[in-house]
């Protein structure tokens, strides 16, 4: 078929023509999409989307084609993943900023809160680091503490946790803390 038969053919409402079109340039137009890191199923959406585009310009009875159907088809697919490309590249950045921002956040805590344990007193600061950095648990920091047993242990780091506590919130307000 030649363009312009198959121009007269969808003004008509003819789908056979979109189905040859298909057919005749599927390789030409998805290799747009392959060959600038796209996958099949992303060529395939894109190929789709511009036949659906020249489809409606043609069928409208507004489409004055200046160059070949195929020339037409290249340009919508490439305009069509430039788009994809630009939109997937936004929300890239915006997750690298999230994460960016998160761990920045994240370190200025910890921060926070390693600035307030180190004025408490030396006791205070082993039990809270051995047991939230270490992960030790409170018969271990009993044992490494010399403590008489482990109920000595957890009453010292409840009140070691609530003198803390006390301090930060003393400082900083809980924006600083809690968005």
């Amino acid at each position: 078929m030649k363009d312009r038969e198959i121009l007269d053919r969808i003004s008509k409402g003819d789908e056979r023509a979109l189905d040859y079109l298909y057919k005749k340039y599927y390789k030409m137009m998805t290799n747009i999409v392959l060959k600038n890191n796209g996958t099949i199923d992303e060529a395939k959406d894109v190929y789709q989307e511009a036949l659906v585009v020249f489809w409606q310009k043609a069928a409208s009875g507004k489409l004055v084609l200046t160059s070949k159907i195929s020339t037409f088809l290249y340009s919508i697919c490439l305009n069509q993943w430039r788009k994809e490309l630009d939109r997937k590249s936004r929300l890239s950045n915006e997750e690298v900023d999230r994460e960016e921002f998160q761990s920045h956040d994240e370190e200025e805590r910890y921060k926070i809160v390693m600035q307030c344990i180190s004025e408490l007193g030396d006791t205070c600061k082993r039990i809270l680091t051995y047991y939230y950095f270490d992960g030790l648990n409170m018969s271990d920091i009993a044992e490494k503490l010399n403590f008489a047993n482990t109920d000595t242990a957890k009453t010292k780091k409840y009140k070691c946790k609530k003198k803390l506590d006390s301090l930060i919130k003393e400082r900083y307000s809980t924006t600083d803390f809690f968005d």
